[in-house]
C-alpha cells in the first residue's frame, strides 16, 4: 500500500537573485511499512523533502500525495490537520515542551486532537512503557538524559497512530549507545506495530539499520534500493 507519492517534485530558494535548487524534479513512493533512510551530504535536499512531505513546505513544482491527497492543494487548516492525524515528528533536538512532564509531553498530540484525559493517559503510560520509560512519567524533559527525551519524542510521535513518521537527523545529538538503542526501538516499534519510519540522515549506523536506502545528491535521487 503506497502512503507517500512524489511525483517530480522541484523546490527552489531564492535569496535576492540568487537561486538555489534544493530539490530537482524527484519521483519516490513509499509504502506502509518502510523503514527507510534518505541519505546524502548536507545541503543534497534530504531534509527540504522530509518537510515536504510532512507539509510543513510546498513544492514549486510537482505534486506529493499522502494517502492519496495531493498536498500542495490543501488549505492551511487542511494541512495542519492532515499533520496533527497523519504524520508523526522525531527532530533532533527533540522539541519537547520543557514545562510538561513526560507522560505530559506525549499526551499533548491526542489533546490536540481531542482525546478523553482518561484515554490518552492510559496510552501515554503503555507507549512510555513500551520505550523503556517506565516509572518516569512524570520527569521533565531537564531531568532526562538525551536518549531518554528523543525516546519521549518517538512515543509522542507515534502515540496517535499516524500514517508515517518522519524523523530529521534522530541521533545527531546522541552518543553512538544511545543512537544505536534508539534505532534498535523503533526498528521494534516498525516490525511490531507496522509504523512506517522515513529518516534524513548522514548518520552511517542510521543508513545500515534501515532496510531502504535511498541516496539524494544535488537534490536529485541517485540510488534507491532495498536490503
Amino acid at each position: 500500500m503506497t502512503i507517500v507519492e512524489c511525483r517530480n517534485v522541484k523546490k527552489i530558494y531564492r535569496q535576492g537573485e540568487v537561486s538555489v535548487t534544493a530539490l530537482d524534479g524527484v519521483d519516490l513512493s513509499i509504502v506502509k511499512g518502510d523503514f527507510m533512510a534518505l541519505a546524502g551530504p548536507s545541503g543534497s535536499g534530504k531534509t527540504t523533502l522530509l518537510n515536504m512531505i510532512g507539509g510543513l513546505d510546498s513544492p514549486d513544482g510537482g505534486s506529493i500525495l499522502l494517502n492519496g491527497q495531493a498536498l500542495e492543494k490543501m488549505k492551511p487548516s487542511q494541512l495542519a490537520d492532515m499533520r496533527l492525524h497523519q504524520v508523526g515528528f522525531v527532530f533532533q533536538s527533540y522539541n519537547l515542551i520543557p514545562v510538561l512532564s513526560a507522560v505530559e509531553n506525549v499526551e499533548f498530540v491526542m489533546l490536540l486532537q481531542g482525546m478523553p484525559l482518561q484515554e490518552r493517559r492510559r496510552k501515554a503510560l503503555a507507549i512510555l512503557d513500551d520505550v523503556g520509560l517506565a516509572g518516569k512519567y512524570g520527569r521533565r524533559p531537564a531531568e532526562l538524559s538525551g536518549g531518554q527525551q528523543q525516546r519521549v519524542a518517538v512515543a509522542r510521535a507515534i502515540v496517535g497512530a499516524p500514517a508515517i513518521v518522519l524523523a530529521d537527523e534522530p541521533t545527531a545529538n546522541l552518543d553512538s549507545a544511545s543512537g544505536k538503542d534508539l534505532l534498535k526501538l523503533m526498528q521494534e516499534m516498525n516490525e511490531s506495530k507496522k509504523v512506517t519510519f522515513i529518516f534524513s540522515t548522514h548518520d552511517k549506523m542510521v543508513m545500515e539499520y534501515a532496510r531502504r536506502l535511498t541516496l539524494i545528491r544535488d537534490g536529485r535521487i541517485v540510488e534507491d534500493r532495498r536490503k
